[in-house]
Order: structure tokens, then C-alpha cells, then sequence
């Protein structure tokens, strides 16, 4: 799995038009080949810093998405920030749940 993570410090004044061009971008994210998860998510100190949480079924699945006219998108958002975007890309090999927080609690 690939998780890619988004932050966008976003000027005061624009982040309501943020907002509504990347919510308008889930539905077709979730629709997209390998898209997991397509999520917007906002910081509870500062309603300006947002994060972008996406999730891929394999890289190549990513790379289409990085090619595509919905990333360019989002890339076209930079005048609505005070700083570029700050792309993270991580590649997961194994995944844990509740299972292993509970083996670890010994319950």
C-alpha cells in the first residue's frame, strides 16, 4: 500500500475555495483505479493548515494518479497557499489493527 500525504498551508482568505475544489475531487478520487482512501483533513490549532490523506492499492496505481488531469488540479491550487504543497510519499509493507494493539495489552 501507498500513502500519500498533502499538507497545504492555505491563505486565510482562500480556504474556503480550497476546500470546495479538493472536496469536489473525492468522488472522482474514490472512483479512481488503486484509490483507496481520498480524505481532506483539517488541523485543530490552525483551520489553515490542511491535510490531504490518500491511500493506493500499489505505485503504479499512484503514478497514473500523478499523471493525471485531477492531480494537476490540485497542483493548480499554489496561488491559494502561502508555501508549496508538501508531498510525502510512503510505501507500506505490512499493516497492523486492533488485533496487535490488543496482543500487545495482553487482552
Amino acid at each position: 500500500m501507498i500513502v500519500v500525504r498533502i499538507t497545504m498551508h492555505v491563505l486565510p482568505e482562500k480556504q474556503k475555495e480550497l476546500v470546495q475544489t479538493i472536496l469536489s475531487m473525492v468522488e472522482p478520487m474514490e472512483k479512481a483505479a488503486g484509490c483507496l482512501s481520498y480524505a481532506l483533513f483539517c488541523n485543530m490549532e490552525d483551520k489553515n493548515l490542511l491535510n490531504l490523506l490518500e491511500e493506493w492499492q500499489t505505485r503504479k496505481d499512484l503514478d497514473q494518479h500523478l499523471q493525471s488531469e485531477i492531480f494537476g488540479v490540485l497542483l493548480g491550487t499554489k496561488s491559494l497557499l502561502t508555501e508549496p504543497h508538501g508531498i510525502h510519499i510512503h510505501t507500506i509493507h505490512q499493516s497492523e489493527g486492533m488485533e496487535a494493539v490488543l496482543a500487545i495489552r495482553g487482552e
